[in-house]
């Protein structure tokens, strides 16, 4: 029996994580007093008896939790501190140095990384869909680190946590029926690991929208032929992600051709799912890459129990399928 306590379980990724957990006969969850869910020595001690602990707090309650428990870990290396093993969910630590990206599929040598890490950053919901579709073609060498990206993606307003939830669920607001455009200054704070995860040296131009749906992302990255390796097409394009994802549970590319929903791909399709789809398109000239998946499953918490199952030792794939 393994011990987990998730630090934050009432927000929107903890919950989820909760519900895959909650049903596993392998996991048993450490609870804390309602009266003391903000209290920093209780949560630790929590942190501490567990054997992976979550944290599914706003940016700077991760911050502050981690430098309690380094500060308790410093004044004994052989201490319950020390020892803790941490899964971020915030943003706070993903480019962090003494952290591992908890993206399993980023590389081949990732599984072993997270297996042995005692902290690990989930990967961002937008961040997940483009660095496995830009990853591998950098790697390849197909294109190159200095390509000038750009993305967009649509999402379901579960994303924007409880407060966003409210807003679309609650509010009788005209404007919400139709998609709507953020990050427009161009600072989303999911760049700075699309940038340093996908091996690139340019922050890419990205466009996030958020629809009047619950759940489901799809991230669009266009790639035009004149500025990849010379030669490369689109089957290049899809053969260099087939043999990266080759074997992968939870990441699989389309084949040549394949159109599910006739000329439409809804960002919709993979919600309550643990899986990305990816899907190359386009024309000679045009090629665009697609990625989809539920932004709360292989965007967040799916992908969080993912990395726990592997630093645990356990079938990556435990309570997800």
């Amino acid at each position: 029996m393994h011990k987990v306590f998730i630090d934050g379980r009432a927000g929107t990724t903890g919950l989820r994580i909760e519900e895959y957990l909650g049903r596993r006969e392998d996991i048993e969850l450490i609870d804390i007093d309602e009266a003391k869910r903000k209290d920093p020595e209780a949560r630790i001690a929590c942190i501490e008896e567990a054997d992976v602990a979550f944290l599914c707090l706003p940016d700077d309650g991760s911050r502050e939790i981690v430098a309690a428990l380094d500060e308790r870990a410093a004044a004994g290396a052989d201490s319950a501190a020390a020892r803790a093993r941490v899964i971020d969910a915030s943003t706070a630590h993903r480019t962090a140095d003494g952290w591992v990206y908890g993206l399993p599929e980023l590389t081949p040598e990732q599984r072993g990384l997270i297996g042995g890490a005692s902290r690990v950053a989930m990967a961002g919901c937008h961040a997940a869909g483009f660095i496995l579709l830009v990853r591998p073609l950098v790697d390849a060498g197909i294109v190159p680190p200095d390509y000038p990206f750009a993305a967009h993606s649509v999402t379901g307003y579960s994303g924007g946590g409880k407060q966003m939830i409210a807003q679309y669920e609650e509010s009788p607001e005209v404007l919400l029926e139709a998609p709507r455009q953020y990050a427009l200054a161009q600072r989303h704070k999911h760049l700075p690991e699309m940038t340093m995860m996908s091996g690139i040296s340019l922050e890419p131009h990205f466009s996030p929208h958020v629809a009047g749906y619950y759940a489901g992302l799809e991230m669009v990255v266009p790639l035009h032929r004149r500025c990849v390796a010379e030669g490369a097409e689109a089957e290049d394009v899809r053969r260099a992600l087939e043999e990266r994802y080759d074997g992968e549970q939870f990441v699989r590319v389309a084949g040549e051709g394949a159109d599910p929903e006739s000329g439409f791909l809804s960002a919709g399709a993979m919600a309550g799912r643990n899986d990305m789809e990816i899907f190359v398109l386009g024309n000679e000239e045009r090629i665009l890459l697609t990625a989809r998946y539920d932004n709360l499953g292989k965007g967040a918490s799916g992908s969080g129990v993912q990395c726990m199952n592997i630093m645990l030792g356990l079938p990556e794939s435990d309570g997800l399928l």
